[in-house]
């Protein structure tokens, strides 16, 4: 992929001081704040994240900080939003957008696929466009349509795209840095429901590159992938697990394209078994490509078949439904009790 500029942390900005725990809206406000203040470059812009802060106050801050010229309110029209920052990412900005909500992006999605994803290779590397989308996506907010959607395995079938997520305020100051530092377009998508989960963690952090997934939980007995907003679900599922003595390793994809093989496949050689999380229908899901990567470099470690847990193949439920729609600890417990009744099925016909 592309070369990264060089983004050290800064001690400038809000919150410069240690801090003994952020949450991950205050950790992309910090970031964004960092990177406007090193590199005149860069660009905010977005629907209400002027002087607003946005709908999350993600934003917060920035325009009177830096300005209008440097942190500005849009037109309510997501294909322009997009289309615009490929231009100035054309003539040498550096824009970062927000879509407001995963829904709300879908309009932009023609110059996501067709111009942003492309133009690099269409002019054999003489263009690159480094143009950070940020989008708050997924559930556990009470939204409804529109507001709560999972949409990653849109981006994730295009190429071109980098597509990351952080499970952890360190991780979301950390790899939006380096988002915006690198001359790939990102896809960098905000799991809204953790906006406020908070981490003992000092700003500025700079955590493992972006590319690498990390072993959140050690673990013998079953490999629990999960990315986003289901990684605390995941941790906490683990928790519960080691309670009743079994012990379940949880990686945290952190990029899901281009998606690193090595790390996860180790995981799933170690264990003999995997669980894919994430909180999108399962049908035609990301969790899919994960399932059939394992199983081409894995399979004759496995002891079970890779399974998925997701949410149902339905249109996004009404808020207070959404608690049987997204995947919890239960559902994920009973799909590793899935994989031990597999494991004893198999060594039985053996």
């Amino acid at each position: 992929m592309a070369r990264t500029r060089t983004c050290e942390p800064t001690a400038s900005g809000p919150g410069a001081a240690e801090t003994a725990g952020v949450t991950m809206g205050e950790a992309l406000n910090r970031a964004l704040h960092d990177a406007v203040a090193e590199d005149p470059d860069v660009v905010v812009y977005g629907e209400d994240v002027g002087p607003l802060g946005g709908v999350f106050r993600v934003t917060d801050g920035l325009a009177s900080a830096f300005g209008e010229e440097r942190c500005f309110d849009s037109p309510l029209a997501e294909s322009g939003i997009v289309g615009t920052a490929i231009g100035m990412a054309m003539y040498g900005l550096r824009p970062v957008v927000e879509m407001q909500f995963d829904a709300f992006a879908y309009p932009a999605f023609e110059q996501v696929v067709s111009h942003l994803a492309k133009m690099r290779n269409r002019t054999r590397g003489a263009v690159t466009l480094p143009v950070v989308i940020r989008v708050p996506y997924g559930g556990g907010i009470g939204g409804v349509e529109h507001h709560s959607d999972s949409s990653e395995a849109y981006y994730t079938h295009t190429p071109g795209l980098r597509v990351v997520t952080p499970g952890t305020p360190a991780d979301a100051y950390s790899m939006l840095r380096e988002a915006i530092a690198g001359d790939d377009p990102v896809v960098f998508l905000e799991p809204k429901r953790r906006y406020w989960s908070r981490q003992a963690v000092n700003l500025p952090v700079r955590t493992e590159p972006m590319e690498r997934s990390v072993v959140r939980r050690p673990g013998r007995d079953v490999t629990l992938i999960a990315y986003g907003p289901m990684v605390e679900t995941a941790l906490e599922t683990a928790e519960q697990a080691a309670s009743e003595g079994r012990e379940i390793e949880v990686v945290d994809l952190r990029q899901l394209a281009p998606f690193d093989d090595a790390t996860v496949a180790a995981s799933v050689r170690r264990t003999g078994r995997a669980v894919v999380v994430h909180e999108a229908s399962v049908f035609g899901g990301y969790g899919a490509e994960v399932a059939a990567r394992l199983t081409e470099q894995c399979f004759h470690y496995l002891e079970a078949p890779v399974l998925r847990v997701g949410g149902l193949d339905i249109p996004y439920p009404p808020p207070k439904l959404e608690e049987h729609h997204l995947p919890g600890v239960d559902r994920i417990l009973a799909a590793v009790d899935r994989l031990q009744w597999e494991s004893e099925w198999v060594e039985g016909r053996q």
